[in-house]
C-alpha cells in the first residue's frame, strides 16, 4: 500500500512518532487523520444497511472536508514557503483533488443512499481521498520534513489543528482552494455549517418547527459571533493602553 522510497524520500506512513516530530507535529497528525479516514471508508464497506452508509458517508464527509479546509489554509502556504523554488504542480493537483471530492459530497448530500448510482459516487470519493494521502504521505509530507525543523513541524500542527477545528463541515465547491478567498469564506460558512447541522441533529427533516428552528439557532450564533468580535476588538483596545 506504501511507497516508502518515492522520489528518495522516506513516507510518513514508514516512520515513527518520534521521527515524525511528535504528536503535534503537522506530520504525525496529518496520518493519524488520514487512518481515521480510511478507517471510516473501512467501515462503510462492512456495512449493508443502506441508512447506516448514509451516516458514515456524512461523518466522513465532515472529516474529509475539515481535514482539506486545514491543509489549503495552513499546510499548503507552508509548504510553499518553505519550498519557494519547488514546482507548485503538487499542492495545484490535491487542490483539483479537493474541489472534485466537494463536489461529489454535495451530490451524496441531496441523495439517498439506497439510489442507483450512490455507492459509485461514494467509491470515486474514496478513491480520490485515498490517492491523496497517498501523495501527501510519500511525497509532500516528507519533502516539507527536509526543509523544517520539529519546532516548525509543531508549529505548522497547531495552526493546523485550530483551522481543521474551525472548518467548515459542509461542502462548498464554489469557495477558493487558496488564501486568503478560503479563509475569508470559511469564517462566515463555519458558522452557518454549524447552524444547519445543529438543526439536522435536533429537527426531523420536513417538520414545521424545523425552518423556526433554523432561524432561531441562526440568530444564536449570529450573537456568538458578534459578541466574539466585540470581546476581540476590547482585549485590543486593553493590550494597546498597556
Amino acid at each position: 500500500m506504501t511507497n516508502p522510497r518515492r522520489n528518495g524520500l522516506t513516507s510518513v506512513a514508514d516512520q515513527s512518532e518520534d521521527e515524525l516530530g511528535g504528536a503535534g507535529s503537522v506530520l504525525w497528525r496529518q496520518r493519524a487523520d488520514h487512518a481515521d479516514l480510511d478507517a471510516l471508508m473501512h467501515a462503510y464497506d462492512a456495512e449493508p444497511d443502506a441508512d447506516a452508509r448514509g451516516r458514515i458517508v456524512a461523518e466522513f464527509g465532515e472529516r474529509a472536508l475539515r481535514h482539506a479546509f486545514a491543509e489549503e489554509t495552513v499546510l499548503f502556504p507552508a509548504y510553499r514557503r518553505h519550498l519557494p523554488g519547488d514546482d507548485d504542480e503538487l499542492t495545484a493537483h490535491i487542490e483539483g483533488d479537493h474541489q472534485q471530492v466537494n463536489e461529489l459530497l454535495q451530490d451524496l448530500q441531496r441523495a439517498d443512499p439506497a439510489s442507483p448510482g450512490y455507492d459509485a459516487r461514494v467509491r470515486r470519493a474514496f478513491e480520490v481521498v485515498r490517492h491523496d494521502a497517498h501523495d501527501e504521505e510519500d511525497d509532500l509530507l516528507p519533502r516539507l520534513q527536509q526543509v523544517a525543523d520539529v519546532g516548525e513541524l509543531r508549529a505548522i500542527g497547531a495552526a493546523w489543528e485550530a483551522a481543521r477545528r474551525a472548518s467548515p463541515t459542509r461542502p462548498h465547491p464554489k469557495v477558493p482552494r487558496r488564501p486568503p478567498g478560503n479563509v475569508v469564506a470559511g469564517a462566515g460558512l463555519a458558522v452557518s455549517d454549524r447552524v444547519k447541522d445543529a438543526v439536522d441533529a435536533a429537527l426531523p427533516v420536513g417538520s414545521a418547527r424545523r425552518a423556526v428552528g433554523r432561524g432561531a439557532l441562526a440568530v444564536t450564533a449570529a450573537a456568538v459571533v458578534v459578541a466574539a468580535v466585540r470581546r476581540s476588538l476590547r482585549d485590543g483596545r486593553a493590550g494597546r493602553r498597556r
